[in-house]
């Protein structure tokens, strides 16, 4: 059995108990520890391949990447933030992307962000079609060696297939025989198709994936089972064998060049074709995506320093006309704002806070783009575009200050309140800095090799802080001190945060008015009275902010009913509680 066949077997094992270990984890709704577990289970299946069929894939980075494959697939089990499942699922598959690249021959640590985004398309490509290759083209299942439980294998199917018409034959003659028998048969196998079928449907659609992405890391081209040397075709002359023969002991090894030949002989062998140096065969260039640059590219879809000066000039001239206008802003603060006749806080803040984050997130493609497509052959362009570059990163700094300032403006004690729709694309933001300042001490001082991996891994850190600052409790609790400095509090927004503020909101209801301590509590009732008591019982589902939230909710029962003595009997409640689809409170 050749090392391929080896290899595909190992991959259709780990396969088909990641298949089942998706099924019997992932069904459990909403996920939480599961996720970490599955993916556990993924990366030491992954890890056991690579070490016994492709170890030198298995670095210091491999193994940073597995970590953090784990660190945010066990976040699914610390939040219960929807924007951080989101970001989090996002992470996990830029790391399977990422762990891709060493089957293309590209460092990790060296790759840029087009390897990724190839790894990530390949790699998808791979999980889909490639396991129909593995089945049928990698594993010379004619060549399994049939012994142990294998040998019968191929017996104990075929004596099922035999014997299954013959039970159901039988079977349905004694359940119409007998009553008693019939019940016993459906009590034993009361299972319901549709059932059957969606575990079938997920074992099958995990196993399928988890085969192709591992077929496509570990599966590359492998040498021949056989490789047949080259011989020299035996003389007919025994003389002339012999010469032959010795000519070749001695050209391998001299040591064994014999002193009993005659001087003719010597000439023979020293004269001979097959003693002269070898040639070097020049072999064809192969592709290569470890040094994939602009050379695959057509000329004329290259940049020169013409093209990067007006392309980086005339943005750069954009951007300085929109900082001229935004530095007395930044300078002058809230009182210029509100002095500017015809110009509302809301026009301000709201318009362009979402659109300088854009600009923002937009510059570095363009900037990578650019840089990638620089002609190499004149070292001047590239002088021409860290200038260019360099003045038009400077001038996005600024234009970032005046989307900060606003976001303050529109959160702060004059503001609207934080909102997830303001805080994470600040967050964005706060990464967007540190990777222009990585861009800068990478890109632009000619070591554009490590810029990905370390803007890959600022964004797993700040992703990582972002989960220790938990979003929706950090909300709840900057809308609570707004309320304090005079700022209304938007209770249904805040009272539909997830579990993550129920901490928060318990622990401030009292501060709140009214209406709102209506709002708040009907939200978190309607909440803990429809919760799944079996959903949460499932140590799969398990989360560590719903366990803390939980308890809190059920101590706080009588606090949380709408019935409770401290919260009157107003039209507000009782309204709020028809609009629920509850009966109102008389």
């Amino acid at each position: 059995m050749n090392e391929r066949t080896k290899t595909g077997l190992a991959i259709l094992q780990v396969a088909a108990i990641v298949g089942i270990l998706g099924d019997v984890l992932l069904r459990a709704m909403p996920w939480g520890l599961n996720v970490l577990l599955f993916n556990a289970a993924f990366a030491g299946g992954m890890i056991m391949l690579l070490r016994r069929h492709k170890p030198e894939y298995l670095t210091r980075q491999t193994y940073a990447l597995f970590g953090a494959l784990v660190f945010f697939s066990s976040m699914f089990a610390w939040s219960d933030s929807i924007e951080l499942r989101l970001a989090d699922t996002l992470a996990i598959i830029a790391i399977l992307s990422v762990l891709f690249l060493p089957r293309m021959s590209v460092r990790t640590q060296f790759a840029g962000v087009s390897h990724y985004f190839i790894g990530f398309v390949w790699s998808g490509v791979n999980a889909v079609f490639t396991p129909i290759a593995l089945v049928f083209a990698d594993i010379e299942w004619n060549m399994i060696e049939r012994n142990g439980w294998s040998k019968h294998l191929f017996s104990v199917l075929r004596g099922i297939a035999i014997v299954a018409p013959i039970l159901l034959v039988f079977g349905g003659l004694f359940v119409a025989a007998d009553a008693v028998y019939e019940g016993w048969i459906e009590r034993i196998f009361n299972i319901r198709p549709e059932i059957v079928f969606t575990h079938l449907l997920l074992t099958g659609v995990f196993a399928w994936f988890s085969a192709g992405y591992l077929r496509g890391v570990l599966v590359g081209n492998f040498a021949p089972a056989e490789t047949v040397p080259n011989t020299v075709v035996p003389a007919t002359d025994p003389n002339l064998s012999k010469v032959e023969n010795t000519r070749t002991e001695s050209v391998e090894n001299p040591s064994a060049f014999p002193n009993n030949l005659s001087i003719l002989e010597h000439i023979n062998i020293s004269d001979s074709p097959n003693t002269a140096a070898k040639t070097p065969v020049t072999e064809p260039k192969q592709f290569e995506w470890a040094t994939f640059d602009n050379t695959v590219m057509p000329p004329i879809f290259t940049l020169g320093t013409v093209e990067i000066s007006i392309i980086l000039g005339l943005t750069n001239l954009l951007f300085l006309s929109f900082v001229i206008v935004q530095v007395p802003y930044l300078f002058g603060g809230m009182n210029l704002v509100q002095a500017t006749p015809d110009f509302k806080l809301a026009d301000y803040a709201r318009r362009g806070f979402g659109e300088l984050v854009t600009v923002s997130a937009l510059v570095l493609p363009i900037l990578l783009a650019s840089h990638w497509l620089i002609k190499r052959e004149n070292p001047f362009t590239e002088k021409v575009f860290r200038i260019f570059a360099g003045v038009q990163i400077a001038l996005l700094f600024v234009i970032m200050a005046s989307a900060v300032q606003r976001l303050v403006l529109l959160t702060g004690n004059l503001g609207y309140g934080l909102t997830t729709i303001r805080l994470y694309p600040m967050i964005f933001m706060i990464w967007l800095a540190i990777v222009f300042v990585w861009f800068g001490l990478t890109v632009l001082r000619g070591s554009r090799r490590h810029f990905a991996w370390g803007a890959l891994w600022s964004a797993f850190v700040i992703l990582g802080v972002t989960h220790v600052l938990n979003p929706d409790a950090f909300i709840v609790k900057t809308n609570i001190a707004l309320m304090h400095q005079g700022r209304e509090f938007d209770a249904v927004y805040n009272a539909g945060l997830s579990q993550d503020s129920v901490p928060i909101l318990l622990s401030a209801i009292s501060e709140l008015g009214r209406k709102d301590q209506c709002i708040v509590r009907l939200t978190l009732w309607g909440r803990l009275s429809s919760r799944n008591e079996q959903e949460e019982g499932d140590l799969r589902s398990w989360n560590l902010s719903r366990l803390k939230a939980a308890p809190l909710l059920i101590e706080n029962t009588k606090a949380l009913h709408y019935d409770n003595a401290s919260v009157p009997h107003t039209s507000e409640c009782s309204e709020l509680s028809i609009w629920r689809g509850e009966e109102a409170v008389p």
